[in-house]
């Protein structure tokens, strides 16, 4: 499922208009963000916890030509499925 998808889905099942859906869904990933930049931590029951990350400078290689390169430290975001995530996934079937 796509953003558009979820959008379309919301409008549906709560009979408001896209563009409705549209604020609501962009509203609540602008939360997780800011929680992130503020707090560094943004937990949703049943979902999960996302965290920031600090990871360190590193020598990488690139790969075109073999020559070592510095890597510079960066913030990355990290996700820990909450248990009840992980239960509903357990039981997909996969293709």
């Amino acid at each position: 499922m796509n953003k558009s998808e979820i959008i379309d889905k919301i409008a549906a099942d709560h009979e408001i208009t896209k563009v409705k859906a549209k604020q609501i869904v962009e509203q609540v990933f602008g939360f997780i963000g800011t929680d992130l930049k503020k707090e560094g931590r943004f937990s949703f029951p049943d979902l999960g916890t996302f965290t920031v990350a600090q990871r360190a400078a590193r020598t990488g290689r690139n790969p075109a030509t073999g020559e070592s390169i510095k890597i510079k430290a960066s913030k990355n975001v990290r996700f820990k499925a909450a248990p009840a995530l992980k239960d509903l996934v357990a039981k997909v079937k996969v293709k």
